[in-house]
């Protein structure tokens, strides 16, 4: 599968072909356009367009809470793995104006402009975080099995 979003990517840029690669199709390619040729690109390449509004992986509001790309893809693709959800919350809170933003997604927004402003492409990019995404789905893998994490620190 092929898949299209905005270039200069962030949070949820990055986090949906982490999500998308894990959970959905680990083959997938990816292609950065600019945001106004994105929907023309994903046309004429057959991409499935995401984070760009009009396509159907994008920000929505469910009884006025904003769930972003990341969210929309967990609930097409009907991913029920509860570590991936928690994790949702995370990248949520990172991209999104939230009043109950968890703990952690202030660090992620931060790492992820880092990881924008050091990285020479989108391609770069992702592969440079693809590891904070595993080792933070491996954190909220614990978060779920018993709550508590800090149990697992090497203190």
């Amino acid at each position: 599968m092929k898949w299209i979003t905005r270039e200069n990517a962030r949070v949820d840029r990055i986090a949906c072909p982490w999500l998308i690669r894990k959970f959905v199709d680990p083959d997938a390619t990816f292609i950065f356009a600019p945001k106004d040729r994105v929907m023309e690109e994903a046309e004429r390449t057959g991409a499935i367009p995401f984070d760009v509004p009009g396509a159907e992986l994008y920000h929505y509001r469910v009884e006025g809470r904003e769930f972003v790309s990341f969210d929309a893809i967990i609930r097409k693709y009907k991913l029920e793995d509860a570590p991936l959800h928690e994790l949702a919350k995370i990248v949520r809170g990172a991209d999104a104006s939230l009043e109950d933003t968890p703990p952690e997604s202030p660090g992620l927004e931060a790492a992820a402009i880092g990881f924008s402003r050091t990285s020479g492409d989108d391609f770069e990019n992702m592969r440079r975080q693809f590891p904070l995404y595993d080792a933070l789905y491996e954190y909220c893998r614990l978060k779920v099995s018993d709550g508590n994490v800090l149990k697992h620190s090497l203190r």
